[in-house]
């Protein structure tokens, strides 16, 4: 059986809701209760101000409150990854200095999103976020949401910096993945929940899921399957999760909305609340998310 490969933030990891209360303003207490229930199932990393932490929304100053509650409530029993990635450079150059000061482990950075920058715009985007600490970073590629593919001779220019350690991929072609991954030497993490175990077939180091917020410890249990060389069982512990993460995933409205739709049901939060231009989930979506867990003996 070979070695896994490194795993420098962690093998089970979720980009995690942001809690908000009814008037919208940041919940630190609540957003604390996700942290450790996600530590309490599987998880050893979380993701903080993502776009499932609807950082879209959020302030320089709201991003420190998040950070700050999340670290305090989970300590040294997982890493703490910032998502610093916006699209002004200038912004996500302040959030990489305060996810340092504020006791970030590493930040997530995506590629900017909306204006569409050239890879030499996105190469000089990621040198200036990386020079403003001395975090490691995840690089975050989802043409998807952002409308930019990061390039393989960009990936290959900014593995060069110490700093640069892994991809977050949501791209879905395996095989570019690998080839990136041979030739940088970067740790790969699925930015994909359907595409998990796939990514564990072709190297990946782990995962930074959406679905984790409600099946965590199927997660690492795939995951340690897997790299225990059960593959058969990996494969079954996927199956029986799928109905989860096409519950979680298959809603236009998905990510922020179904994970807080999730943890309502789980019992961490009381609530769903979300920040436009999201909404919550109405109550057929809310009651086809439960009927998911429940099938899957969730709730």
């Amino acid at each position: 059986m070979t070695s896994a490969p490194s795993a420098p933030f962690g093998r089970v990891l979720t980009a995690m809701a942001t809690a908000f209360h009814e008037d919208g303003s940041i919940d630190p207490d609540g957003t604390a209760r996700i942290a450790e229930h996600l530590v309490a199932h599987g998880h050893d990393g979380v993701v903080v101000s993502g776009t499932t932490g609807e950082s879209p929304t959020t302030t320089v100053e709201e991003d420190g409150l998040i950070l700050r509650a999340v670290r305090d409530a989970i300590g040294d029993r997982a890493t703490v990854v910032a998502g610093v990635g916006t699209n002004a450079t200038a912004h996500s150059v302040e959030l990489a200095r305060q996810a340092e000061k504020t006791g970030a482990d590493g930040v997530l950075l995506v590629t900017p999103y909306y204006n569409k920058p050239s890879q030499a715009g996105v190469l000089e985007h990621f040198r200036a976020v990386v020079a403003a600490s001395d975090l490691p970073v995840m690089l975050y590629d989802v043409p998807g949401r952002t409308g930019t593919t990061i390039a393989p001779d960009t990936y290959a220019r900014a593995a060069e910096w110490d700093q640069v350690v892994a991809i977050k991929d949501a791209v879905g072609d395996f095989a570019r993945g690998v080839r990136i991954a041979r030739d940088t030497g970067l740790a790969i993490y699925s930015g994909d929940d359907a595409n998990n175990l796939g990514w564990l077939a072709h190297g990946a180091s782990g995962f930074v899921s959406v679905a984790g917020h409600a099946c965590g410890m199927q997660l690492r249990a795939m995951h340690d399957q897997f790299a225990e060389g059960d593959h058969a069982a990996a494969l079954e512990t996927f199956r029986a999760m799928l109905p989860v993460i096409d519950a979680i995933m298959g809603v236009s409205n998905y990510g922020a909305t179904t994970a807080k739709g999730a943890l309502q049901l789980l019992g961490v939060l009381d609530n769903r609340f979300v920040r436009g231009p999201l909404v919550p989930l109405d109550d057929e979506e809310y009651a086809a998310l439960g009927a998911a867990l429940a099938a899957a003996h969730l709730i």
